[in-house]
């Protein structure tokens, strides 16, 4: 059959467009193939492992839970992203484009698992490139033996899918991470590593491993030139929890991110920082997404963002030039192209400002990415600031979502974010009018300005 390594359909015959989700090219043949009795598709059971498991439907209300406490990686920001920790026999995939930190992230984290015994298996590397990239992040700690942080990773470099579960029985492991899922294969498939039918069938087998009473499993996934995990679909169906770690390379910060998550929030983030000795988790981004000197500068305005339940400030700059060529430019970096575009029609329709003519550019600083749209008030406010070259004061923050008709409707965890305001030293913060209600004024020694239309941010802003 053919299957779309976009989405997933599945098709009796080849397609040009794939009628899911509408892309061009996508259909690649896949062939199935009935698996041996030797299969490393294996069930774990009480009495060891067997090729097949006779089960029956029992009532929810028998089923014995577990209660076993989540897996601790030792590290606030990628325990908070997975939902409180490693859920044992979960298997995880962690994708990024080359050179972001992938490898990185993990063999950091699994050093410090000294109470957990970890199997590395790495499809990519040597192991003496595995001891050299280990001892480059262990070398700067003080207080501690670098031997023993060393002893408790057991690494072993294999393709092999048979081979793996070999290495899997014989060591039993807590924790397996698999470096990377692409390089992985079976015998029982027909067709080169990293193809789709060997990265369907070696998912599929390494789950049901999992699932089964197996250890905790991290695979970690390329990223195709589409921005996508490759293979793509298709394995995300499979696996548990999908961690995208993004960021610029030219940038010291990264972005790790939940697209899915059975046993947590898909809403939660983790910022690092990229040092010579490995990824530091960020505790208080706020203070490294803003700039110190920006006294007298106009075009930059502070808002008040929540990525999940972490409120955070972030600097929003822009830059209103009038347009060389005649055709007025639009450029967004780290925010919504088409969100921008609908504030700028908002501010020339409703408040007046003519900006049709005009080159408009707007940067979320730090290579930060936001989709919080009670950003929106900062996003006008920078772009304002910078039409009529006027700078807004710097101990002044902003959040509010713009409607079409201009005015500001009220934003989720108000108190958060006005408390975050306080806590880094800002006077006052523009909020809605309908928010003020759900917070007490008395709490809070930072002064409250409400805005019920995008005019009375503006006259607070600028007189």
């Amino acid at each position: 059959m053919y299957v779309c390594d976009y989405c997933g359909q599945e098709s009796a015959k080849w397609m040009g467009r794939c009628p899911s989700c509408g892309q061009w090219n996508t259909f690649k043949e896949f062939r199935e193939k009935k698996l041996p009795s030797n299969s490393p598709q294996v069930v774990r059971t009480a009495g060891g492992l067997q090729g097949s498991a006779s089960s029956r439907p029992i009532p929810l209300s028998e089923i014995e839970a577990g209660a076993e406490p989540r897996i601790d990686l030792h590290d606030e920001e990628l325990n908070r992203v997975l939902g409180g920790g490693l859920v044992p026999g979960s298997l995880v995939l962690l994708g990024g484009e080359p050179g972001i930190g992938k490898s990185t992230l993990v063999l950091q984290t699994v050093l410090r698992l000294q109470d957990r015994k970890v199997l590395y298996v790495s499809g990519e590397e040597s192991a003496r490139q595995l001891k050299m990239r280990a001892e480059r992040l262990v070398e700067n700690e003080r207080g501690k033996n670098k031997n023993e942080k060393l002893e408790g990773l057991l690494v072993v470099c294999d393709t092999s899918l048979e081979s793996i579960f070999q290495h899997i029985e014989a060591e039993q492991p807590d924790l397996v991470i698999i470096d990377s899922i692409q390089t992985v294969s079976t015998e029982t498939v027909e067709s080169s590593p990293g193809s789709l039918s060997q990265i369907r069938e070696c998912a599929a087998a390494l789950l049901k491993y999992a699932k089964s009473g197996g250890p905790a499993i991290i695979l970690i996934g390329h990223i195709n030139k589409e921005g996508t995990i490759a293979g793509p679909k298709v394995l995300e169906h499979i696996v548990d929890t999908v961690l995208q770690f993004e960021g610029d390379q030219h940038y010291l910060y990264r972005i790790l991110r939940a697209q899915k998550n059975r046993f947590g929030s898909t809403a939660e983030l983790g910022i690092y920082e990229m040092r010579q000795d490995g990824l530091r988790a960020v505790a208080n981004p706020s203070e490294l997404l803003m700039t110190d000197n920006q006294d007298g500068l106009s075009g930059i305005a502070i808002a008040a963002a929540i990525e999940g339940v972490r409120p955070f400030l972030i600097e929003t700059q822009a830059l209103v030039s009038t347009a060389a060529y005649g055709t007025a430019q639009r450029s967004a970096n780290g925010f919504d192209y088409r969100r921008l575009n609908m504030l700028l029609a908002v501010l020339e329709k409703r408040v007046g400002f003519k900006l049709a003519q005009k080159d408009v550019f707007l940067n979320i600083a730090g290579g930060l990415r936001v989709t919080d749209t009670a950003i929106d008030l900062g996003v006008i406010a920078a772009i304002l600031s910078s039409n009529v070259d006027t700078a807004i004061e710097h101990d002044t923050a902003l959040c509010g979502e713009v409607g079409l008709s201009g005015e500001i409707r009220p934003v989720g965890r108000i108190e958060q974010r006005v408390g975050e305001a306080q806590k880094l030293g800002f006077r006052r913060i523009l909020i809605p009018s309908a928010n003020v209600k759900a917070i007490n004024p008395h709490a809070f020694d930072i002064e409250i300005i409400p805005c019920r239309r995008v005019e009375d941010a503006f006259r607070a802003l600028f007189g």
